[in-house]
Formats: C-alpha cells, sequence, structure tokens
C-alpha cells in the first residue's frame, strides 16, 4: 500500500538525481545506440566494478544515497540507472532529467496532488505528459515501459509511445485523464510487444471506438489487461478472442458494462488468471429468459491460481456463492464497489483464511467487521469505504468494528476507515494491538466530532497511534482535535512522511508542532484548518526537505506566502483560485508549494498565480 517502502533516512525520492556536490558532471553518447561514459578518471576500473555492483542496487533511496557519496558514485549510478521516478512532474525538465539518466528503461512520473481526487483542484490545472513524451522520445528510443499518476495524457502522447518506442511493453495510468478510446485505439494496434495495459482509475473519454478489436492478430504477449475505470460499451466478442490468444494473461480486470455471463466465457478461456476483476458480477439485460445459466462454480473452481478478486460493480448478491472455491486461495479482495450486508459477506470470509489485504463497504456494519477479524489473522491491510459519505449520515460502522479488527488482525500494517463516530478508547487500543501499522488513516465524517462516549477532542488517540506504532509513516486525522493532538505528533511521529488534516487544531501552534518535529514529513496536505501565516513561517527550516506542502480554507494571506517565495527562491509557491473566481487581494484560498530545480513552470493557467 505505501508507496515508499525502503529505507526512510535517505534523501527524497521525488528528484531521483538531485545532488549538490556534482553538478558538473555529464556524459556523452556514443554512436552505438546506448551512451557511454567517457571517464576523465585514471583509475577506469574501479569505476568499472563500482558500475557492476550498482547494477544490483534496486531500492531508489539507496541509489539516491549512493549518488551522494562523491562525483564519481554519481556519475556511475545516473549510467546504472534504468529505472526513473520522479515525484512531481515540475520539480524537474524533461530536459534535465533525460540529460543526467542516459540509459533509462522506465519511467514512473505523478502528477497532481491527492487533494486533486477530491475535487478540490480545478481540473485544468496541468501535469501534462506530452513534454515529456517528447523528450524520452529523442533521448531514450528503447524506452520499455511508463508508470503516471495523476497526469493529463493526450490521444496524440498515447499515439506517440506506440510509435516511437519500438519494444513498448507496459502502460500503467493511475487517476490521469485526457484521453478518450480512439487514443487507446492507436495505442494497442501499434504495440506489438505490449505486456501491461492497466488503467486504473482513470476518466476515459467515450470516442465510440471499438479499441478493444484493435490488438494486433496472433498470439498476444499481454501479461496484464485492466480497464475497469473505462466507462463505456467493449466489443465483448473482440475481447473473448484477445483473452483466447492470450496464454500469458494473469491479470484481468473488467469493466461494469461485462455481464457475469460472459465473465464466465472469458474464465473458460482463462483459467490461468491469478487476478480477476469481475465487472458487474449481475446478469445482461438481454439475456433470454429461458436461457440456462453457466456452471458459474465450476468456472471459479478451474482457476485454481486466482489470489486476488475485485470487480463486483453492480452486483447480485444471490452470485456469490460462485466465488466460494476460490477464497480460502485468496490473498486479497476488494469489494469496494459492492453493496452487501454483513449476512451476504460471512459465508465468504468465513473461508478466506489467507487474506491479506481487505476493501469492502460499510455496509457489512460492525457484525461484517467482526466475522473478518473472527477470521483474517494473516490481514495487513483494511479499507472501510462509506456508501454515503454525507455528514449528518448515521455511520453503520464505528468504534465497535475498529476495536473488533485490532484484536483480531494483529498482523495489520495498513488502515483506511471512514465512520461516523470513534472513541478514544478503539484508537488506543488499536495503537496497542497492531504496532506494526505503517499507515493509519481514520476518517471521522462528521466535523469536528469528540470521542461520543466521554465527550473529550480524540486526542488521546491519535496520540496513542504515533506513540506506540514505531512505524508509522503515513497518518491522517479527523474528529475534535485540538494543538495537543499535534504536539503528540511533532514529539513522537519521528518517521511521518505524509499527513492529512482536515477540521483540525485550534492555532497556528499546532502546525508548527509538526513542522518542527517531524524530521522525515515529505507531504503535508491540509484543508479547512485555523493556520495562517505564523504556522506557515515555522516550517522554513524544512520545506526544501519536502516534496509538497498543500494548504486550502486555512487562513493563510497572500503577504505570508509571498514571504515565504521571496525567502526560499528554489521553492515554487502557487497560489490556485477556482477557475470562476475573481482574485482577491490578500486573501489566499489554496496553495501549493513544492521544491524544483526549474522555478516557476511556464504552463500555469490564469487562475494559478505563481508569487
Amino acid at each position: 500500500m505505501s508507496e515508499d517502502d525502503e529505507r526512510q533516512q535517505s534523501p527524497p525520492s521525488d528528484l531521483e538525481f538531485v545532488s549538490n556536490k556534482a553538478r558538473n558532471c555529464n556524459a556523452t553518447g556514443s554512436g552505438s545506440g546506448h551512451p557511454e561514459f567517457q571517464s576523465t578518471y585514471p583509475d577506469q576500473v574501479l569505476e568499472n566494478v563500482l558500475e557492476n555492483v550498482l547494477h544490483f542496487l534496486t531500492s531508489r533511496r539507496d541509489r539516491n544515497a549512493a549518488s551522494l557519496v562523491c562525483k564519481s558514485w554519481y556519475r556511475v549510478e545516473a549510467l546504472t540507472r534504468s529505472e526513473l521516478f520522479i515525484g512531481n512532474c515540475y520539480a524537474v525538465s524533461p530536459g534535465r532529467a533525460t540529460a543526467r539518466f542516459t540509459r533509462v528503461k522506465a519511467l514512473h512520473l505523478k502528477g497532481k496532488p491527492r487533494f486533486a481526487d477530491f475535487n478540490l483542484m480545478p481540473p485544468d490545472w496541468g501535469a501534462h505528459f506530452n513534454p515529456w513524451a517528447l523528450a524520452m522520445a529523442k533521448a531514450y528510443p528503447w524506452l520499455e515501459k511508463v508508470h503516471l499518476k495523476r497526469m493529463s495524457v493526450t490521444d496524440d502522447d498515447l499515439a506517440t509511445l506506440a510509435e516511437l518506442f519500438l519494444g513498448f511493453k507496459e502502460l500503467v495510468l493511475v487517476c490521469c485523464d485526457g484521453f478518450g478510446t480512439s487514443g487507446l485505439a492507436i495505442f494497442v494496434s501499434k504495440c506489438r510487444q505490449l505486456k501491461v495495459l492497466d488503467l486504473i482509475e482513470s476518466e476515459v473519454s467515450d470516442d465510440e471506438t471499438d479499441w478493444i478489436s484493435c490488438f494486433p492478430e496472433g498470439e498476444s504477449n499481454l501479461e496484464s489487461l485492466i480497464f475497469d475505470c473505462v466507462e463505456c460499451h467493449i466489443n465483448f466478442e473482440a475481447l473473448e478472442r484477445l483473452v483466447a490468444r492470450s496464454p500469458s494473461l494473469k491479470k484481468l480486470k473488467l469493466n461494469r458494462y461485462v455481464s457475469i455471463g460472459q465473465l464466465y466465457r472469458l474464465m473458460v478461456r482463462a483459467p490461468q488468471l491469478t487476478h480477476l476483476g469481475t465487472g458487474s458480477f449481475s446478469p445482461s439485460d438481454i439475456a433470454g429468459q429461458g436461457d440456462q445459466e453457466p456452471d458459474y462454480v465450476a468456472a471459479f473452481a478451474a482457476c485454481r491460481s486466482l489470489v486476488c478478486l475485485s470487480g463486483f460493480r453492480e452486483i447480485i448478491p444471490d452470485y456469490l456463492p460462485a466465488i466460494y472455491p476460490v477464497c480460502s486461495n485468496l490473498t486479497s479482495l476488494n469489494f469496494s464497489y459492492a453493496n452487501i450486508t454483513a449476512e451476504q459477506l460471512k459465508p465468504i470470509i468465513s473461508k478466506c483464511h489467507k487474506l491479506q489485504t481487505f476493501w469492502v463497504l460499510d455496509s457489512i456494519c460492525d457484525e461484517g467487521l467482526q466475522a473478518v477479524a473472527a477470521t483474517c489473522k494473516d490481514l495487513r491491510e483494511l479499507r472501510v469505504f462509506p456508501v454515503d459519505p454525507r455528514e449528518d449520515n448515521d455511520g453503520p460502522v464505528s468504534e465497535v468494528g475498529l476495536q473488533a479488527i485490532s484484536e483480531g488482525c494483529r498482523k495489520l500494517q495498513s488502515i483506511l476507515y471512514f465512520c461516523q463516530r470513534m472513541t478514544n478508547a478503539a484508537v488506543i487500543a488499536m495503537s496497542k494491538n497492531c504496532p506494526d501499522l505503517v499507515v493509519f488513516r481514520l476518517c471521522i465524517m462528521g466535523r469536528h466530532r469528540p470521542d461520543p462516549v466521554t465527550g473529550e477532542p480524540m486526542d488521546d488517540g491519535f496520540g496513542a497511534i504515533v506513540m506506540n506504532c514505531k512505524k508509522l509513516t503515513r497518518l491522517a486525522v479527523s474528529g475534535l482535535l485540538t494543538d495537543k493532538a499535534f504536539d503528540y505528533i511533532g514529539r513522537h511521529g519521528k518517521l511521518v512522511r505524509t499527513l492529512s488534516v482536515a477540521f483540525a487544531g485550534d492555532s497556528d501552534m499546532a502546525l508548527k508542532y509538526v513542522l518542527e518535529g517531524c524530521p522525515q514529513l515529505q507531504k503535508l496536505e491540509i484543508r479547512d484548518s485555523p493556520f495562517g501565516d505564523v504556522a506557515l513561517r515555522s516550517g522554513l527550516h524544512h520545506y526544501y526537505n519536502m516534496r509538497f506542502l498543500w494548504m486550502s480554507s486555512c487562513r493563510l494571506t497572500r503577504h505570508g506566502c509571498q514571504e515565504i517565495a521571496r525567502a526560499m527562491p528554489r521553492l515554487v509557491v502557487e497560489v490556485i483560485r477556482s477557475a470562476d473566481e475573481e482574485e482577491m487581494d490578500d486573501v489566499v484560498g489554496t496553495i501549493y508549494m513544492y521544491r524544483s530545480l526549474e522555478g516557476p513552470r511556464t504552463d500555469a493557467p490564469k487562475f494559478v498565480t505563481i508569487l
């Protein structure tokens, strides 16, 4: 679940190539395709040995640390890096990246901050992939993999990937937008070596193009095909033929336009699947009344390698017994689209003894969570999402379910829990029962809600989490919280890298505790909290070490933000308004700050003011 699972004490990871020690190092290309370094050092043998050793160094944090040892290590590490991770597309230019790293085969690139997922950022803010696509086409004609998150990708960008990278094999688009089915058609038709096409929570426009039928004929190299987010009908016959001629296919996740009858036909042709997204998990509207239904149980039983199950987009619970044969082998089960009850869950979850990852809606109530706790002793990640996210709703899960999970699932490492009420006692119990927690995100949907039993703020509960969970790197806080909670976080959250805050705190001191006390803090997201210019200035010593700071609907002024911009010239300070909002004199609605080697970006829209 955590995107950073390597050691915490190394340099920040969004600028993979930043070093203050060796700005004058460069590499020159040879005529043989891949660039080669022309050494100016007498001991070439030593550098050759170092190059061979660094090939075995896979952790990007370890590589960052290695690049800071000396000029020679800086240079050789760049030559041996085949995967490039950039956590903010505006932190560095494509030209600088490709000049430093000359042998890259895989690019991981992130764009907009996470709050864009909650409509807190205007849609045309930026994060365009096009400059990166063009730069890579010149520098890395051998590129094989691109993973993008929250980027704006056009149909032309997809055509560039397909046409200019002849050996391209893997494209993963997470929370991306800007492209449609016509772009997908061009892409899949020209990528003859494609192994992975994963479209995850991305917005894909329906251009009424039959993209599935555009995959090249003949045996396919596909290993993973995920399109559950594509909200349009597909050519099922073409999909069925594609699956049948893809013997290496292991992951297949279908959209809600694939019925359970069609799912059966695909499973019969691909019993080797390990990851399956079921599509709608309901019959087609055009199915005949007298048609005999297939043996769904037999189809699932034949998929003996299945370990990950998701989908259930428009589920009819009567079909759930079909998955019983695979439950005992599942390590991951995603019911986050399945509005099922505790009674419908129990026969399934009672068979899932190997389950490690479980996503579910709160429709299962505390009773369903108690059933999970009774069976899933090896559970590592739990996410509980709300069916109804309104603040005034009576939530079906509470401290009862959380306490049950903490008592029954003591190997838990990551939890996201939406609820309407929570007690300090339940959170404290989780901190003691699950000391290996790395991620703790508790979202009490009602604003400023205290402990319903004692009437006290939730300070002690979150304080116990940061005190007792020594491995904690990600924390989201909610409920009624005073500055005391942030004092706990600053004093004990020494490994916290990502902190999300909403409707919390009393004064500027709360943010000051965090910025002065959390040395590993990389990403800080704050909304609707009483923090102003004094709080913002308290982080001057740390902002260069952070990936970004986002604050919206707080108490910032334009003057205070300008002070930060003047004091830190390598920090980009963006003031963001809604697209139809007029600029106010000294009121800042949203501020987004991030470090950059390039200075202010050149593609900022009119509603963004860079100070």
